[in-house]
């Protein structure tokens, strides 16, 4: 009588995993189609968000049973259970995929929120005159304001003594590169595929025929250095028919006025396979 007592209870312990098993396994795309709705460019109702986050709880909820009640099975009643091996690894993918779909989401709330105050409290540091509209993406621009807003913070005046000398020189260690690379689509995909950029480093298609981007250094780098490496990159993969200019910004006051312009210029007059740093 007593083994069948814990026989039932056994079976009731197993179906609590099922149960749960299969709404998981039910909920979980429908989880990721309503966070892949959330996007900077689209603007989402205050009740899908609640929604999500409603919805991961319960998810977490599930798994956090299921795992509660296999503790218990495989520990105290371990000679009445028999693991299901691929639904214990259905249910570790469940935890993976919706962990990581909720952190995306969450961080694709918070660049939401920035663009909101980005536009709703314009200021001299985060939008300089006339502000380089380097970048189609919102997102990879406010990347750049807040890049160049760091070199303003890390700016300083020179002392007494040093007044007359190269200011750029007593201006901190980091400095930004803006490059931009055009061309033919196959030499422009065979390099944007070597191309290694770090954390605060910024790369972006801007056209079938034109790669964008940005390189922050925390340390001074010289101009050449930077035309070197390109240069390498460029004779490496035989990609003749680009041009490639590069400007090297010290200060949010370099990015103001008609940039654009002088690139179009100088690109125009470059022949292909001609590498260039701007003067500003």
């Amino acid at each position: 009588m007593e083994q069948d007592r814990v026989l039932r209870y056994v079976k009731s312990l197993e179906k609590t995993i099922e149960n749960n098993y299969h709404y998981l396994k039910k909920s979980i795309e429908d989880f990721q189609e309503m966070c892949r709705l959330v996007s900077p460019e689209k603007n989402i109702p205050t009740s899908i968000a609640s929604d999500i986050r409603e919805m991961y709880k319960e998810i977490r909820n599930r798994l956090g049973e299921i795992k509660a009640v296999e503790q218990l099975l495989q520990g105290k009643y371990r000679q009445y259970y028999r693991r299901d091996s691929l639904r214990d690894k259905d249910v570790m993918e469940f935890g993976f995929v919706s962990k990581n779909c909720y952190s995306k989401f969450e961080h694709t709330l918070v660049q939401i929120e920035a663009i909101k105050r980005l536009k709703r409290h314009p200021s001299p540091a985060e939008h300089p005159r006339e502000s380089l509209q380097w970048f189609r993406s919102k997102e990879h621009q406010i990347a750049l304001i807040k890049d160049l807003r760091t070199l303003t913070e890390l700016d300083y005046e020179p002392t007494p003594e040093n007044i007359g000398g190269e200011r750029r020189d007593l201006a901190g260690g980091r400095t930004l590169t803006l490059f931009l690379l055009s061309g033919d689509s196959p030499s422009l995909d065979q390099l944007q595929s070597r191309l290694q950029l770090r954390e605060h480093d910024v790369l972006e298609r801007y056209s079938p025929e034109e790669i964008r981007g940005v390189l922050a250094h925390l340390r001074k780098v010289a101009p050449t250095e930077i035309e070197k490496k390109f240069r390498q990159l460029m004779d490496s993969q035989e990609l003749v028919r680009l041009k490639c200019v590069l400007l090297s910004i010290h200060s949010p006051k370099d990015v103001e006025g008609d940039l654009l312009a002088s690139i179009r210029t100088a690109m125009h007059e470059m022949a292909e396979g001609e590498l260039k740093t701007l003067s500003i």
